[in-house]
């Protein structure tokens, strides 16, 4: 699929286009995540061809940052301490919006992925919105078996979510309707193949609030102070809680695929396993959400499509963003760079990249302090080293037995002793010492 949308001037990638505009947003604190599990399904179908078959992936072989050179630092570098977010009635965080994206067609010979940016969504729906703040929104969508249904769904899913009467008070609600209607207006597109299908992940920022909407194996990750933090989850057939509720709506998991045709247990689109509309099917294409509140801790959002994933651990990818970003604060290159390093990982699929910073500065270089416990050890404990060290150098040099064991100390008098005696010895000093430290 062509990437891109067609709402604002694009700028390129390494293949790939998106659209900017910036807009201020006022924001909360993080420490209100709700979520919202919905396991409610579609319709049921019959078999179809394999012809849009993926690989089937098992999470526990996926390879996590071996190669990449921006991992030289250890995660303690990056600043995993405690950090606290500031209470919601001191903080004066005041996001600025500026995303950056990527979308590369890889080693597949046909692009299936669609993207949408939007940095400010009251500017680009003008008289017809119909909320007082600021508002962005993004999504991702991977397609399948043709380029039909994600480029269809790109073009319509925010739409529908504006147009629904729960928006925008019930946000929630409307975001779920919209990917349910959108989904049946793909079925009656007589134009379009319905046999198609795609994944679809967005991102609806209004007020303070960030909704993340899943339906697929597309990933959502919020970097938090170096921090990466999963938003979405992987919809895929084998995932337990996606198995019961496929299994319980007669459903079946052959080789990691949804009735031996399909490896993600959601989607829209694919009529041809769904059946007709009103008839349960184990494909839903009903998100699951993830809703928080926003800090000044919260420096960017990364979404992708299963291509970065498939090569690429979460923490993985927030480590190499924040670290470009701290390089050239540019989201751009930072998309361009995780599609580049994918592509250097051997992924086997399309990339679609969109980075979301949250500020116009780059990420904040994070210290950590020293220890300040100090440690220190007796004159006694120094000679028991001192003598170890000097029987230990001593049966190096000589024959094994009791008879080459050489007394030392200062005084003469100290005979070698065993290495656990000693460790303990220096130990138990160490713990006395701290325990006369504590106040």
């Amino acid at each position: 699929m062509a990437p891109g949308t067609g709402f604002s001037p694009q700028t390129n990638g390494i293949d790939g286009g998106s659209m900017k505009e910036t807009s201020m947003l006022a924001m909360e604190d993080q420490n209100n995540n709700n979520n919202n599990n919905n396991n409610d399904d579609d319709s049921l179908g019959g078999l179809a061809s394999t012809n849009m078959r993926k690989p089937p992936r098992n999470l526990s072989v996926m390879r996590h940052c071996t190669s990449s050179t921006f991992l030289a630092e250890s995660e303690s570098e990056i600043g995993f301490l405690g950090l606290k977010s500031p209470s919601d009635e001191k903080s004066g965080f005041l996001p600025i919006f500026r995303s950056g994206s990527c979308s590369e067609k890889g080693p597949k010979q046909y692009m299936e992925d669609e993207y949408i940016s939007v940095d400010n969504l009251r500017e680009h729906l003008g008289t017809a919105a119909k909320f007082s703040s600021p508002c962005a929104f993004y999504g991702v969508f991977d397609g399948h078996g043709g380029i039909d249904a994600a480029l269809f769904i790109k073009k319509n899913i925010l739409n529908y979510i504006v147009e629904d009467s729960n928006f925008p008070t019930g946000t929630k609600k409307a975001v779920k309707n919209a990917f349910v209607k959108a989904d049946h207006a793909f079925l009656n597109a007589s134009s379009l193949d319905s046999s198609s299908g795609t994944t679809a992940l967005t991102a609806l920022i209004t007020g303070r609030t960030m909704l993340i909407a899943n339906a697929g194996d597309s990933r959502a990750v919020l970097g938090k102070r170096g921090r990466a933090i999963e938003l979405s989850k992987d919809h895929k057939p084998n995932c337990t809680a996606e198995r019961l509720r496929i299994e319980k709506l007669g459903g079946v998991i052959y080789d990691g695929y949804l009735n031996g045709q399909l490896s993600v247990a959601r989607a829209l689109g694919d009529w041809h396993i769904k059946g007709s509309k009103g008839s349960k099917s184990p494909l839903s294409s009903e998100p699951e959400l993830e809703e928080i509140i926003l800090s000044e801790e919260d420096e960017f959002l990364i979404i992708g499509c299963d291509g970065l994933w498939d090569v690429m651990s979460s923490q993985c990818a927030v480590t190499m963003v924040r670290k470009e970003l701290m390089m050239h604060n540019d989201p751009d290159r930072c998309s361009s760079a995780l599609v580049k390093e994918a592509l250097q990982r051997n992924s086997c699929d399309n990339l679609t990249v969109v980075v979301v910073c949250f500020s116009p500065d780059p990420p904040p270089k994070i210290e950590i302090p020293r220890s300040q416990k100090r440690r220190s050890i007796s004159a006694e404990g120094l000679d028991l080293l001192k003598a170890f060290s000097s029987s230990a150098l001593n049966l190096k040099h000589s024959t094994p037995g009791p008879a080459s064991l050489k007394p030392y100390s200062a005084q003469g008098s100290w005979r070698p002793i065993e290495r656990v005696q000693c460790r303990e010895r220096v130990r138990e000093e160490e713990e006395e010492e701290e325990q006369a430290c504590r106040p």
